[in-house]
């Protein structure tokens, strides 16, 4: 079997953040959040990087691989567009599909098993590994886990899926929550129905770093094509991997293994987060964690 695939999810368009946050940098030599995730990535063993992006901005993010990440990974292109197929033509719509039409737009240059990963998210060195392990050896998807309390902000309510578990540690329900913000020692958000929900912060949320098998593209297809015939769906719905593996899950046509994030989680909803991820990129570099200058480091992988 040939090495596992890398999608990194990167067309989205930053509407709470301001601007194409994918590249903004916050390393010590400009490097984005997406660097350290390839660099964790590859060194884990993933290869045949495929960046999904909106085709307007496909010069910048070829300029900035070229800059940092070279010729060492093997980096192709996707593009989500509104128009490409299944989709049909979307007049006035903005935002791209969704999560899940972003890794179907991905589908033509996969193979085999394969990680998902958002660029927008720092998932830690750590959480690679496991992650390609249990793609080299199980029949199965997975899903890294991260503590709700260290992924929100405080600047603004966030949007997480919860994951509750059975007694196996495998995925049995994935509930999208939106504007989850702390209130002293707990959470409150809302759920699609519009219910208000409080949670203690313990819970496992989905960042969007999955692992699956080459299996899931065909339910993923059937489940966008069901999603656009919808006669209820609103004009801004997106279709989320997180809500159509929980419905893959629920429905028996799939198992995914829940694997707890050995490291912590950063990322940047809004502009005002970008200060603190810059002092922990500084902080990972310091320790050792990350060499000083990515550019170097890629070229020796």
């Amino acid at each position: 079997m040939s090495a596992p695939a890398l999608v990194v999810l990167a067309a989205g368009v930053g509407s709470r953040f301001g601007g194409l946050k994918q590249l903004a940098p916050v390393g010590p030599h400009g490097e984005a959040l997406l660097d350290y995730g390839v660099y964790d990535a590859v060194r884990a063993g993933f290869r045949n990087v495929v960046l999904v992006i909106r085709r307007e901005v496909e010069e910048l993010f070829r300029r900035h691989v070229a800059d940092v990440i070279g010729s060492g990974v093997a980096v192709s292109y996707a593009h989500q567009a509104l128009d490409s197929p299944p989709a049909p033509p979307a007049p006035g719509r903005v935002k791209p599909w969704g999560t899940g039409h972003a890794v179907l737009a991905a589908a033509w240059g996969i193979r085999g098993p394969f990680a998902v990963m958002n660029a927008d998210d720092y998932y830690g060195a750590g959480a690679f590994r496991p992650l390609f392990d249990h793609l080299a050896v199980a029949g199965d998807h997975a899903l890294v886990g991260y503590t709700l309390r260290e992924t929100t902000s405080t600047h603004g309510g966030v949007s997480r899926a919860i994951a509750e578990l059975d007694a196996q540690g495998y995925l049995a329900r994935l509930t999208e929550v939106a504007d989850i913000a702390g209130r002293g020692s707990a959470y409150t958000g809302r759920t699609s129905p519009g219910k208000t929900v409080t949670l203690d912060g313990s819970e496992l949320v989905s960042m969007n770093l999955w692992g699956f098998t080459n299996d899931v593209l065909g339910v993923l297809e059937e489940q966008f094509a069901a999603f656009l015939a919808a006669p209820d769906r609103a004009p801004d719905t997106e279709f989320l991997l997180s809500t159509a593996l929980d419905q893959q899950v629920r429905a028996g046509r799939a198992r995914l293994r829940v694997l707890p994030a050995p490291d912590r989680w950063l990322g940047m909803t809004f502009a005002a987060d970008v200060p603190a991820v810059r002092d922990e990129i500084a902080s990972l570099v310091r320790a050792g964690v990350y060499p000083a200058d990515l550019r170097d480091a890629f070229t020796s992988l």
